[in-house]
């Protein structure tokens, strides 16, 4: 196999151990992030990278709540396990490292989740979310009167869902 090959191969390789490695479904920026920030492949290439593991059934996109996340599949697994031996050693630990930095970073931005949109000119209508191991914790929708109101909920909820998760089941079950 020529150089050009091989390169390619290792990266795609790579790309199915980063998925395979985070045990969830993760979203093409989160994956993107991954590889840019540890210069790896250049975006244009990790896209085409991506497409080509989809045509050929080794990562399957899953759609979910008007969001679409990578997952690895079986064929993708199997192949990962075939020839894991062709990802530089430096490459691995290189993202072992960097997962183990932020993986409660990456699996936040997973399983919870702060969007708005607009219902009229001056109302927004936001949906806050958690999630764990495909269980919805709380899904909440609020109607609130301006765009900023609406930033600032999803932004204290990306910061502090567990803590507000747990006040807001207290309050609910308080007399109970």
């Amino acid at each position: 196999m020529n150089s050009n090959t091989l390169e390619l191969a290792e990266s795609k390789l790579l790309i199915l151990y980063i998925i395979d490695k985070i045990k969830l479904p993760i979203s093409n920026m989160q994956l993107t992030e991954i590889i840019l920030e540890n210069n790896l492949l250049n975006y244009f290439t990790l896209q085409e990278y991506i497409f080509e593991l989809v045509n050929s059934n080794f990562i399957e996109p899953l759609e979910k709540d008007n969001k679409t996340r990578l997952y690895i599949t079986n064929d993708g697994i199997k192949i990962l396990n075939m020839f894991m031996n062709r990802i530089s050693k430096n490459k691995i630990e290189l993202i072992n490292k960097y997962l183990d930095n932020h993986i409660e970073k990456i699996k936040k931005q997973i399983t919870i989740t702060a969007d708005y949109t607009i219902e009229n000119k001056n109302n927004f209508l936001v949906n806050l979310k958690a999630c764990e191991n495909d269980l919805t914790l709380i899904d909440l929708k609020l109607s609130v009167a301006s765009n900023n109101q609406a930033r600032a909920l999803c932004k204290k909820w990306k910061s502090n869902s567990s803590k507000l998760y747990k006040e807001i089941i207290d309050l609910l079950i308080d007399d109970i």
